[in-house]
């Protein structure tokens, strides 16, 4: 069900990258031609995609052609929500698109696009008409963010969390579904836009809208998903019990899984956010979860059936 895999999410996001850390991305490079070498060697079939950015930003994607990431990855991609947090107006779509096609010769994905109801559901009604109008046909891949509000016990992952004013408070607002499962006013409309549109859907841990959501994806003709797989995670007790329930559900799906999220204690600082102080760790996590969700094949032909190793879990 992996067709693909992208490598980590909007690195150029303080909210994402501790950047203070790696001024230049030069670790964040490093890292991800790591990862890109080690999922490659499980498996040559899958695209591999660089983490959404957001903002949308030339300069980083030539910054990271410069240092060697790009050469390793089939894909790159963007996120955009003109609606509630850019600085640029929805019609302005296409031009973003151009912005990153000018300095790359990969498919631009746009692996996130939404809009909140935190004003009036109306405005996500409007917003995904317009979407699908300006992103269908013009790249190979959108995944519209997201199925479920984000529960209001639940952090959002962002930067300055209630410093950031409404800012803060539109994360808990881009479903198409409310926290409850009830449907909004644009849920009704998005299967005009299946199977070509996508959706992204973050799994918390042991989430318990997992089965839920399958079905309303399944039902709105959905056949595209980008979802994650948490490296802090693979930490946690029982973890490969819930990463195997996790992607068990998702069989019938086209997955774009992202690996993001760095353990505390590998981390330059105690933070999801920070660059690993080993990245080779980051690329063995990934290369384990292919052998055990994707795998490839053998020199020989032959499956790579065996499991992964579990890290240690303590």
């Amino acid at each position: 069900m992996i067709d693909s895999v992208m490598l980590w999410n909007e690195p150029n996001n303080k909210s994402h990258w501790a950047f203070e850390e790696d001024p230049e991305w030069a670790a964040f490079a490093e890292m991800t031609i790591q990862a890109s070498r080690a999922i490659r060697a499980e498996n040559p079939a899958l695209v591999q995609v660089l983490g959404g950015i957001s903002p949308i930003d030339p300069q980083f994607m030539l910054n990271m052609a410069g240092k060697g990431a790009l050469a390793e990855l089939d894909a790159v991609a963007v996120h955009g929500f003109p609606l509630d947090w850019n600085h640029w107006q929805i019609h302005e779509w296409p031009d973003k698109l151009k912005e990153i096609q000018a300095v790359t010769d990969l498919p631009v994905w746009v692996s996130e696009v939404g809009v909140s109801t935190f004003g009036a559901e109306e405005v996500q009604v409007f917003g995904l008409k317009r979407t699908a109008e300006l992103l269908l046909g013009r790249a190979p891949r959108i995944h519209w963010y997201s199925l479920y509000d984000l529960p209001r016990a639940w952090p959002a992952t962002t930067r300055h969390k209630e410093a950031e004013g409404s800012a803060y408070y539109r994360h808990f607002y881009m479903g198409l579904l409310r926290e409850d499962g009830s449907p909004k006013l644009a849920l009704p409309d998005f299967p005009q836009y299946t199977p070509e549109m996508g959706i992204c859907q973050w799994f918390h841990f042991e989430d318990h809208r997992l089965d839920d959501a399958v079905q309303w994806l399944r039902d709105l003709g959905v056949k595209h998903l980008r979802t994650g797989l948490s490296w802090a995670d693979y930490y946690r007790p029982n973890a490969l019990a819930w990463f195997d329930r996790q992607m068990q559900a998702l069989e019938g799906f086209h997955v774009t899984v992202t690996f993001c999220f760095t353990p505390e204690d590998k981390g330059i600082i105690p933070h999801h956010t920070s660059p690993p102080r080993d990245p080779r760790e980051f690329a063995d996590f990934c290369a384990a979860m292919i052998r055990r969700y994707a795998p490839g094949q053998t020199m020989h032909g032959v499956p790579r059936a065996e499991p992964a190793p579990a890290l240690d879990q303590a």
